[in-house]
């Protein structure tokens, strides 16, 4: 299955969104794995969702669709250890096994018995991941559905930008501490659409999010992820080719990084392939059009219902 759409113009594709970042950060809840603390948000009544967000941003990429998924949901996100307002120890070992074991105890933690995922980027590992594990009958609850947005769900075409593979190479490290607000942001805005670009307040809110807590200090450790989307390509990947819940992918074509090519790749490999494609949209569709990408789940959620 395949549906292309075209995308929302300029920033009428932004939406309304969920207030400031301050108020975003204000209204959410806190939690404790293995001594840090976790930032956490929810609203809505209804099926439970969980949002996944992505490397190297925070669960405030989905405030624009957030209020849009309340309605018929009750929403569930949080930032990740290492990432926006969670801790961001120097010393750790960071791992998409790790950010999925912290997100197993705290759905079970809730007491929720069945969720459906919405991933980004490094949130769609952590996905693989969490459906490899109920393949594998030891989650304590159960996935009804899946999305995802814009992930490297084949590392053999995930072309990432140079900024990554310096924070991958062995001088990581000091790059990573020496990040300049400049360098980052002419990264960045590269991921974007050309009729979706960000703003200088979003931008202050990205680069915010990313230095809070010392956070330009561990982005060489953060990015291990890359290598281990490659050592565990077998597990992910079989996940999702064994997977019996609906899945649905959301692809911003334009993005350069897992746009176009991984949306090929999902369709050669991925039975029955579900694929809705968004033109002029990025490598964030629900922060650059969120209305296009809350139709495209509503709609999906209603089809698996």
């Amino acid at each position: 299955m395949e549906q292309v759409i075209p995308g929302a113009q300029g920033s009428s594709a932004h939406g309304a969104g969920e207030g400031t970042l301050e108020s975003w950060q204000q209204e959410g809840k806190w939690f404790s794995y293995g001594g840090h603390a976790i930032f956490s948000r929810m609203a809505g009544q209804g099926e439970a969702l969980v949002l996944l967000h992505g490397f190297p941003t925070a669960s405030w990429d989905w405030n624009r669709l957030w209020p849009m998924l309340a309605q018929h949901h009750a929403v569930f996100t949080l930032d990740m250890l290492g990432f926006g307002f969670s801790d961001k120890p120097a010393l750790y070992d960071y791992s998409i096994e790790d950010q999925a074991d912290m997100i197993e105890g705290w759905i079970a933690g809730l007491g929720l018995k069945k969720i459906s995922l919405f991933a980004h980027d490094y949130g769609c590992s952590v996905a693989q991941e969490l459906l490899a594990r109920e393949q594998e009958g030891v989650l304590p609850f159960s996935i009804t559905r899946v999305g995802f947005l814009n992930g490297a769900l084949f590392p053999e075409v995930h072309s990432p930008l140079l900024i990554q593979k310096l924070l991958r190479s062995p001088l990581g490290g000091l790059f990573s501490r020496g990040l300049t607000r400049r360098t980052f942001e002419r990264n960045f805005r590269r991921l974007f659409g050309s009729d979706t670009a960000l703003d200088q307040k979003d931008m202050d809110d990205f680069w915010y999010l990313l230095t809070y807590n010392n956070g330009r200090g561990i982005l060489h450790n953060l990015i291990h992820f890359m290598e281990e989307r490659r050592c565990h390509r077998h597990r992910w990947v079989g996940a999702l080719q064994s997977a019996k819940q609906p899945m649905r992918l959301i692809s911003g074509v334009a993005d350069p990084v897992s746009g176009a090519a991984m949306a090929r790749r999902y369709r050669e490999l991925i039975p029955e392939a579900d694929v809705v494609s968004l033109r002029n949209v990025g490598h964030y569709p629900h922060f650059e059009s969120a209305s296009e990408v809350y139709r495209a789940w509503r709609e999906f959620s209603r089809q698996a219902g």
